[in-house]
């Protein structure tokens, strides 16, 4: 049994024992039957009225629930619309009083969280009202309802997120590209005249707009800015490129040059009037010297016309270099020629480079075949025999990769400019090719006087013998008639006397020459025998091993003659 039943029982008995008191104290008073029905009509009456009073207090309490509860359900129908979120769930057995407690409270939660939705969405679109008017841009184009779903709030946040970087990009930029400019405006020496100068280098950076088109603007400014800076530094450069080259020409103390140093750097206004200043007072020295300046020129013309390996027609074509009446027009000359020929040069100096290597590593190469047919290279000692040989084939396999990637180089550089690369007036292939013939026809030169001077040698050891020498000398002494003398004729290694007074000494040797007993003949009677066979062959040794220094001209393929 429940408490409240139980409670309801000893209600009734109370009410019970109260009526039976009644009907005793009545008992004793001695009230009439009549007047005790009247007055337990009263007691059930006022019972009756108290109890009605109180249902209908309950009854009412039970509309007022219902009506709450009707009440919440609607709302809670709305707000779970408006908040975009799934309707509510009641439960069942629960009673009147709990689902509107249920209903109520789910109700303020709601309403909470509403109120939550609508001033952050208020904040954020106040924040984008600050970015939008700092950035120049149009408010977030999404629909958003009064009251924001989670979803929507989201986007709302990524959106400002976005704002807020590219608000610090743009502030990044604009510091990045004021600094640029304060800079460039100190170098020019510039004062900010526009309304728009003032407000980027005089105003609060938090008070500039960071549109499009003031970050635009800026850069334009700032191209303006470096643009005349980027002026004023190549004039700057082109003063003290002239002034180099006037100190140079005219030869002008280091120590004066020391004290100009300062303005050598820098592109300031000041600094570019000083610049103008030296030049001008230059160019009068120079006028003042202009057969000094001239020379320097042409000596300067020289050099870059070696280093372009123009030929003599080449040369000969600038006629003003050749002219004798100096002039400031003669030098004007000179200065032109020189500053196209540097160009030139500088459009084409890797091939000229690599041509100039070529031409070293060709020197080399002939120096070291010279050393090749020196015999007097075999007496070194040391390892530089060893190490000559190797420096040969070095320089051999060298030269050849040389050769190889000039003429790719060239014929590419043939066919860019429609015409030839010439090298001293000839096409770099014949200018190649001619090397080539020259030193093979130079070996040949030398192969023919080492066979002419054997061939002398082996004729006069014919007419003399072995010692051809002692000979002479006897002759000359009797041009006549030659008397006895016993001269010895050794080996090789024996050791012949001088001939002092007229008298000779003798060779320690024990055996005489075979001609000790017969009276030697004048060289202009003496009949050529021909060469025995021995000598002959020891001859053809010779030439061959002379011969075998030499570099074979199947060695670069590529210029073959």
């Amino acid at each position: 049994m429940r408490k409240s039943e139980a409670l309801a029982h000893e209600s009734v008995a109370c009410l019970n024992r109260a009526l039976g008191q009644l009907r005793d104290i009545w008992e004793e008073i001695g009230i009439p039957e009549d007047q005790r029905l009247q007055r337990t009509e009263v007691v059930r009456k006022h019972v009756q009225g108290l109890l009605d009073m109180m249902i209908a207090e309950e009854e009412s309490l039970k509309e007022r629930l219902l009506r709450s509860i009707a009440t919440c359900r609607k709302e809670l129908a709305s707000l779970c619309g408006e908040l975009q979120l799934p309707p509510f769930e009641e439960d069942e057995e629960s009673t009147i009083l709990q689902l509107e407690k249920d209903l109520r409270t789910r109700v303020e939660v709601l309403l909470k969280q509403k109120r939550e939705r609508k001033q952050e969405l208020r904040a954020l679109q106040e924040r984008e009202q600050d970015l939008c008017d700092l950035l120049c841009t149009a408010p977030y184009c999404g629909s958003v309802s009064s009251v924001p779903s989670l979803e929507e709030l989201d986007r709302f946040r990524c959106h400002l997120a976005a704002l807020e970087a590219e608000k610090e990009h743009r502030r990044a930029e604009f510091l990045s590209t004021k600094e640029q400019i304060i800079l460039c405006m100190g170098e020019l020496e510039h004062t900010p005249d526009t309304s728009f100068e003032r407000d980027v280098v005089c105003e609060d950076e938090d008070a500039f707009c960071l549109s499009k088109e003031n970050l635009a603007a800026l850069k334009n400014l700032q191209q303006q800015l470096e643009s005349r800076r980027a002026q004023n530094e190549a004039a700057c450069e082109e003063l003290r490129t002239r002034i180099q080259t006037l100190w140079d020409r005219l030869q002008v103390p280091l120590e004066e040059r020391e004290v100009f140093a300062p303005y050598m750097v820098g592109s300031r206004t000041a600094t570019m009037t000083t610049l103008q200043l030296e030049v001008d007072r230059l160019e009068k020295l120079k006028l003042q010297n202009l057969r000094n300046v001239l020379e320097g020129v042409r000596a300067e013309l020289a050099d870059y016309w070696d280093r372009c390996f123009y030929s003599m027609e080449q040369r000969q074509a600038f006629g003003p270099y050749y002219a004798e009446v100096f002039t400031e027009q003669l030098l004007q000359q000179h200065d032109d020629e020189l500053a196209q020929i540097k160009r030139y040069y500088k459009a084409h100096q890797e091939l000229f480079e690599a041509v100039h290597k070529w031409e070293e590593n060709w020197h080399l190469f002939q120096e070291l075949e010279r050393k090749a047919t020196d015999p007097s290279r075999f007496t070194n000692r040391g390892g530089n025999l060893l190490k000559e040989e190797k420096l040969r084939a070095k320089v051999q396999k060298t030269l050849q990769k040389l050769e190889e990637e000039l003429k790719s180089q060239v014929k590419r550089w043939e066919e860019k400019h429609v015409q030839d690369f010439r090298v001293n007036g000839q096409p770099f292939v014949a200018y190649v090719a001619e090397q080539w013939h020259l030193y093979h026809l130079e070996k040949e030169r030398e192969k023919q006087e080492r066979q002419l001077k054997k061939s002398r040698q082996t004729e006069e050891e014919m007419m003399y013998g072995s010692t051809p020498s002692k000979r002479r000398v006897l002759g000359i002494t009797t041009p006549g008639r030659v008397k006895k003398v016993n001269v010895t004729t050794s080996t090789p290694n024996s050791t012949i006397r001088s001939v002092l007074g007229g008298s000779v000494f003798h060779s320690p040797a024990s055996h005489p020459p075979r001609s000790a007993g017969k009276p030697a003949r004048t060289p202009s009677r003496a009949v050529p025998k021909p060469p025995r066979q021995g000598r002959l062959e020891h001859n053809k040794e010779n030439l061959t091993q002379l011969n075998g220094t030499a570099l074979s001209a199947r060695t670069f393929k590529g210029f073959q003659i």
